[in-house]
């Protein structure tokens, strides 16, 4: 299998970004998204604390059929303020959904790259941020959207462990408005 890197540099004769894309089944993947929805979560802030729970809202829409683009507003758990962007894209030269989120409450910038299941009803997105166990050094992270209705899909967080085990430490429940 040929590495990201591998896959970022041009191909001699490749014109494909010169070229106007055209949407494909992954992109039309994502377009489920589009519209208004409402959230409530759950985040674990650490061994022996009960689940923090917030709410707020989330409105997708596309930008040429090819990318999602994602604005949400909330409350943290704590209950300050929170803004949030998310894009998510399909690259088929990468053969893999890529995408970036950032929020008002963190200074770094989450970069995805990410696969849909077999059935279709899962996509997982893998990136890389601070570790929050261990200041200065970062973690594996996944962020796993799996869509269960039209109008109701599930947003899970979790993080790899030292022991290389998976610890999902957030849950959303995004339901359509419109």
């Amino acid at each position: 299998m040929t590495n990201a890197a591998e896959l970022d540099k041009p191909r001699a004769g490749d014109l494909s970004g010169c070229m106007p894309s055209k949407p494909q089944a992954e992109h039309d993947w994502l377009l489920q998204l589009v519209g208004e929805w409402t959230y409530e979560s759950e985040c674990m802030m650490g061994p022996d604390q009960p689940p923090m729970k917030s709410s707020g809202t989330q409105s997708y829409s596309s930008i040429g059929g090819l990318w999602l683009v994602g604005d949400g507003t909330g409350s943290m758990p704590d209950g300050s303020p929170a803004t949030t962007r998310i894009t998510l894209g399909y690259d088929p030269l990468k053969e893999r959904y890529v995408g970036s989120f950032i929020g008002s409450m963190m200074g770094n910038q989450w970069v995805y790259t990410g696969t849909r299941s077999a059935d279709g009803t899962v996509l997982t997105l893998d990136t890389e941020g601070p570790d929050f166990t261990q200041p200065g050094k970062t973690a594996a992270y996944q962020d796993i959207v799996e869509v269960k209705s039209p109008d109701h899909h599930i947003l899970s967080s979790r993080g790899k462990g030292e022991d290389g085990e998976w610890v999902q430490f957030m849950t959303a429940h995004y339901r359509r408005v419109k």
